[in-house]
């Protein structure tokens, strides 16, 4: 492909890891197209690796749920400030928000009413609750990059550019994940058992859903006591801080602990026991039978069930279009809930599922960083 030769400045914004991910992506397939590209904005290190210099720590925009937004909301909102008004001043030809709806969403509005062309990359759940926002939406954005099929429909009823690019996650898995490799890797037994925990990367993830997973763990132990566990933590302090409550639920022996690699970890495993979010997603991509369970804090509970409209929270079921894998939340996940579920699937065949897994890897398989691209490509010359 011919580098176009006009310098084009990008602003962009990811609010997390996953959207540091799909933002780190979209650099390079920008930077095959652009022979003098300048990235501004805000990012973690992959998308400073592709060559952004980061406004503000990301780390200060990855808080999850509503009473701990407003806890950090003084901090929020004079970030949100300083940036608008430092992209006002360094006029970028197009700005790219990244996920962290309520974040950027209120910045491109800004932007856009300045005459900035802005993009708003991976759907607010619209579809599934607050649907009036779709009004405050059509203000701010001028495209919206939508990781799944069914909400660029949604954007057309209300008409408002909108491209399915397919979910990078789907291009970077391979359609077959190799057990026996991950295990070596991993320096696990080749045969045996394995169920992998993923009880969340967040302070308040953890310690919430932890302690009920080790619990459910305890008792299948009991009852099938050729299972092994193995948990990857995203960083050191999340391990020291699960390494605790092992200690406190005594599992501390049946448990292993691994820095990063999750994905490897759950290539790894026969079964997976799960938080909701972009994880179910990997799971199903790397096609192992999950129990998807989730605790909000109780205040963001309150509120989100008056809101929530969606006949399912897990990426899975979403996609399917039916429930095909359990999902628990709040009371539901309970250890009762979790261990029944769990045994289902260690007694069945579960080749359905998988199937069913390999066709909506299949549909979301498109080339997103590319497909992105060349939407905001065609921005830029328009």
């Amino acid at each position: 492909m011919d580098k176009a030769q006009t310098p084009v400045k990008v602003a962009l914004v990811a609010g997390e890891h996953s959207g540091d991910i799909l933002g780190s992506g979209l650099m390079a397939a920008l930077k095959s197209r652009y022979q003098d590209v300048e990235f501004i904005g805000v990012g973690g290190p992959l998308m400073e690796r592709e060559g952004l210099s980061s406004f503000f720590p990301m780390e200060d925009l990855s808080i999850m749920g509503l009473a701990e937004v407003v806890r950090h909301l003084p901090k929020l909102l004079k970030h949100r400030r300083q940036l608008v008004e430092f992209l006002k001043q360094q006029q970028p030809d197009v700005f790219i928000g990244i996920d962290a709806p309520d974040f950027n969403l209120t910045v491109e509005k800004r932007l856009k009413a300045t005459g900035i062309k802005t993009v708003h990359y991976v759907s607010p759940s619209v579809w599934a609750w607050r649907k009036g926002r779709i009004k405050g939406i059509k203000e701010a954005v001028d495209h919206v990059l939508c990781l799944l099929p069914f909400e660029k429909q949604f954007y057309d009823q209300h008409d408002l550019p909108a491209t399915f690019v397919g979910h990078p996650l789907a291009d970077a898995i391979p359609r077959e994940s190799d057990k026996v490799a991950a295990r070596s890797d991993l320096g696990l037994a080749e045969s045996g058992t394995y169920i992998g925990l993923l009880p969340g990367s967040r302070k308040g993830e953890l310690a919430r859903m932890a302690p009920v997973f080790l619990h459910a763990c305890k008792t299948l132990k009991a009852n099938h006591p050729e299972l092994q566990f193995v948990a990857p933590m995203v960083n050191q302090a999340r391990a020291d801080e699960l390494r605790s409550l092992l200690t406190e639920s005594g599992m501390q022996a049946d448990v292993q602990i691994v820095l990063g690699r999750s994905r490897e970890v759950m290539s790894a495993c026969d079964y997976l026991l799960l938080t909701s979010g972009t994880v179910a997603l990997e799971a199903l991509l790397i096609k192992r039978p999950m129990v998807v369970a989730y605790r909000f804090a109780w205040l963001s509970y309150q509120i989100i069930k008056r809101l929530f409209h969606a006949p399912f929270f897990s990426l899975p079921n979403l996609l399917a279009g039916r429930a095909i894998v359990p999902e628990l939340a709040q009371s539901d996940a309970s250890v009762d809930r979790i261990v029944a579920n769990m045994e289902q699937l260690l007694q069945s065949d579960n080749q359905a599922l998988l199937e069913q897994f390999d066709s909506i890897h299949q549909q979301l398989d498109q080339s997103a960083s590319q497909v992105a691209a060349d939407v905001v490509s065609k921005l830029l010359k328009n």
